[in-house]
């Protein structure tokens, strides 16, 4: 759905116009997913509306039990033989392809998550639509990179192309479907990128306009702020967001912990949280689904103050038990509707407290989504841009704002830059460190091995190892057994006394001289690891092993090689930036 910004991505005249003949297809492929969730939904719960929960509470509560433990069922089976690591895949995995592979992402991969997600939706677990849409988005982006051999800062610029798409097209905002595909997955706003993003942006705004109308995500009334007395409640309204992003990104934390406590197999995981969601929605069916029929309906002042406070628990505690327990889907939605009735009974206490100076709940309601949303997500800015599009409203755009820095600032202090960098830090990888950190966890240990290391036996005698510790270029050996393990490792100091003592020529070998258990790196291990490895032990040279446990001697790598090829990458990458 990256529509034709993949002309300015690529630099030859037949793949501009092959990508931009293929936009609506692309577009299609966001718009058969929200029909995908639609139809799933209507077998489930015999309707496809956004106001899931209006349909809901006419159904036999025996259904609404069963229809989120049922659909788990499916959803666990096609988790545990479609996805790699028995895990839907979401945003968090745009970042990680963007920022370590280049923009490189597998189709089957995509098509899968993309189907275990609408599955999710369609069965009434409580997730986002966004961050799949965002997943799939990218993965034709990132596909398409693949298929035309797109140097790697041309494919994180397709691939960010995707995510703008997406998200323009799920809240029909293309200024911040722009902002969010550079602020959250591209990293940066160089003219070489934010062409074609923003114009991937307005094409899968106009696509979606086509097909579903031209009608923003939520109908808005509330026009203007009534007083300039209010900004103190706004940035109160933004430590309460904060805390409330905080809780619902943790509560997502000790959902998944308690799933891997329980020890319940994977494929059974997504049905045990069903039954508890089936069983939650009862009460308050207003939890089940993407939430835009609630949401809605408290931006209207609908709900009383006691159910927004209620929802507000009911909704976490949904979110965070789907997340945990791997049904698909996303947290831009949930956070949404969370900020929404934080808001909205926010609203209702400010205006209780001032009533002459309070512009009402529907008010407190936009600001609170803002809040919420832009503190789980990390993009304050794009958040904060999707409600001004949605409102038009300046005034109120700056209570976002208000509210949109404390609570940002806030839940970077005491949580962390987001939900999406803390999911990439429990699977190892920290992006805190910037450009030039990704650059060396995309490149491999085995681009820069090299395989005609100095190698010797342990039987080998000691005239024959000074021979060729004096011909190595590393003045290093490595010994090596008859089965291909590594034994250690000889430099010339190692061999101490022995180096000139010719006395003990017949006594000695390189297996008695050898220094036993050396460092090694696999030829898998990023070259930020082998930096680390090289800074904490001072050796120039390191074996690479075929793994930790069997010891495989495959060859080593040099210091010098490894500071080269990350050289060479930054420069490259920056003269493609600049478009050299």
């Amino acid at each position: 759905m990256c529509g034709f910004g993949v002309s300015f991505a690529t630099t030859s005249l037949p793949c501009r116009s092959w990508a931009s003949s293929s936009a609506p297809r692309r577009g299609g492929a966001i718009i058969g997913f929200r029909e995908a969730i639609g139809l799933f939904q209507t077998v489930f719960f015999t309707t496809g509306s956004e106001r899931l929960y209006l349909y809901v509470q006419n159904l036999p509560w025996w259904r609404v039990l069963l229809a989120p433990a049922v659909g788990g069922l499916i959803v666990g089976a096609l988790v545990h033989r479609l996805m790699p690591g028995q895990r839907p895949q979401a945003v968090a995995d745009v970042i990680e392809a963007a920022a370590l592979r280049g923009g490189r992402m597998s189709a089957r991969n995509g098509m899968a998550a993309a189907l275990i997600s609408a599955v999710s939706l369609g069965v009434g677990a409580s997730a986002g639509r966004e961050g799949p849409a965002v997943h799939l988005g990218a993965t034709f982006g990132g596909w398409l990179a693949d298929r035309l051999h797109l140097t790697r800062s041309n494919s994180r610029t397709l691939l960010g192309c995707g995510v703008a798409a997406a998200v323009a097209a799920s809240f029909n905002a293309p200024i911040a479907g722009a902002l969010f595909a550079t602020e959250v997955v591209v990293g940066h706003y160089a003219l070489r990128a934010f062409a074609p993003i923003v114009i991937a942006s307005v094409t899968g705004t106009v696509i979606s306009r086509v097909y579903f109308g031209d009608f923003p995500a939520f109908a808005l009334t509330h026009s203007g702020i009534t007083s300039i007395w209010e900004y103190p409640a706004f940035l109160g309204l933004g430590v309460a967001s904060a805390i409330t992003a905080i809780a619902f990104m943790r509560g997502v934390g000790l959902a998944a912990a308690m799933a891997e406590k329980s020890r319940l197999p994977v494929w059974l995981r997504p049905a045990a949280a069903g039954l508890a969601i089936g069983a939650l929605a009862i009460a308050f069916p207003q939890v089940l689904g993407v939430g835009y029929g609630a949401t809605e309906a408290a931006l209207k002042v609908v709900f009383p103050f006691w159910l927004l406070v209620a929802l507000l628990f009911a909704k976490v505690a949904a979110t965070a038990l789907c997340l945990g327990f791997r049904f698909g889907g996303g947290v831009f939605s949930p956070s949404l509707v969370i900020g929404a009735m934080l808001g909205g009974a926010y609203g209702f206490a400010v205006t209780a407290l001032m009533p002459a100076l309070s512009s009402g709940p529907g008010a407190y309601t936009i600001v609170g989504m803002g809040a919420v949303a832009s503190a789980v997500l990390g993009a304050p800015i794009s958040t904060t841009l999707i409600i001004f599009e949605m409102t038009g409203d300046y005034a109120l755009t700056v209570a976002v704002m208000v509210a949109v820095v404390v609570a940002s600032v806030i839940t970077q202090n005491f949580y962390g830059q987001s939900f999406f960098a803390k999911q990439l830090e429990q699977r190892g990888y920290d992006l805190k460190e910037g450009f030039e950190s990704a650059l060396l966890r995309a490149l491999d240990v085995s681009q820069v091995m090299a395989h005609d290391s100095g190698i010797v036996r342990p039987e080998t005698n000691l005239p024959t190892v000074r021979a060729r510790l004096q011909a190595s270029a590393a003045g290093q050996l490595f010994v090596v057994d008859e089965g291909g393990r590594l034994f250690g490792t000889i430099t010339l100091a190692d061999l101490s006394e022995a180096a000139f003592d010719q006395a003990v020529d017949t006594l000695i070998n390189a297996g008695d001289v050898a220094r036993p258990t050396p460092s090694t790196l696999t030829a898998g291990d990023d070259l930020e690891t082998a930096l680390k490895l090289f800074r904490s032990t001072g050796e120039p040279h390191i074996a690479v092993v075929e793994d930790a446990d069997t010891l495989v001697f495959l060859g080593c790598v040099h210091e010098r090689d490894v500071m080269n090829a990350y050289n060479r990458a930054l420069v490259e990458s920056r003269r493609e930036e600049r478009g050299g």
